[in-house]
């Protein structure tokens, strides 16, 4: 029967039960395996962190479990280790082959680009099929110096989750985006107000009336039925 645990022992929390010679045996394991899996990754030949693929990503999880047990579990033998690691890689390589030579397998596992913003209007459809929120949208929009969905000609959600943005020279009236709305909420008003200025934009999906004189009802667009003044404002760069 196995000794019972005392609670807060410092020597059992800092040092553990095994034998001081263990401690350099953990430096060993350490070295070996550190050194194994960064010859097996300079051998897939992985891009950066920010350029990573599904696959590659994975592959940096599996190596996590694989590399970190064997640095100073004494019970996971060092060849084990090696042998998952080794298999992971080669998976790894398997499929980066299938990628290169099939695109509807790179399309299943990479995922594609779609367009998320075209000519200052949102895709609705493509916000739903990414799970990716107005608000997301606003502040990648932000982040690269748009001020209002008119500026934008073109958005695409890549792959990798970044947003790449192409702007409309000159700009044009849109939905603002700056300020956040949760820091300045702008003016909204309903059906039955008469467009007037730059117009009107939907909320919702940014379409802009610039009829003067027209009385606004639902979005064309979309149907919703909340709309904003439009704006027209010069970005950095433009």
């Amino acid at each position: 029967m196995e000794d019972p645990i005392v609670p807060f022992d410092l020597m059992r929390m800092f040092f553990g039960t095994d034998p001081a010679l263990f401690y350099l045996e953990i430096v060993f394991r350490t070295f070996v395996i550190y050194a194994y899996a960064l010859l097996l990754i300079r051998w897939v030949g992985g891009r950066g962190i920010a350029q990573m693929s599904v696959v590659e990503f994975l592959l940096v999880i599996a190596l996590g479990s694989a590399v970190g047990d064997a640095m100073f579990y004494p019970e996971v033998p060092i060849l084990h280790a090696m042998l998952v690691i080794t298999i992971v890689v080669l998976i790894n390589k398997f499929l980066d082959v299938l990628i290169f030579q099939y695109k509807p397998i790179e399309e299943i596992i990479d995922g594609v680009t779609s367009e998320v913003v075209s000519d200052g209007v949102i895709n609705m459809e493509t916000l739903r099929k990414s799970k990716l929120g107005k608000s997301e949208l606003f502040e990648g929009l932000r982040e690269q110096g748009y001020v209002n969905l008119g500026a934008v000609r073109q958005a695409y959600l890549e792959s990798s989750g970044r947003l790449s943005t192409f702007r409309a020279r000159p700009p044009r009236p849109g939905l603002p985006i700056e300020p956040a709305w949760s820091v300045c909420p702008p003016e909204k008003f309903g059906p039955g107000t008469v467009v007037t200025g730059t117009g009107a934009a939907c909320c919702k999906c940014g379409t802009v009336i610039q009829d003067s004189g027209r009385t606004l009802t639902a979005c064309p667009r979309c149907g919703n039925k909340t709309w904003t003044h439009a704006v027209l404002a010069e970005q950095n760069g433009s």
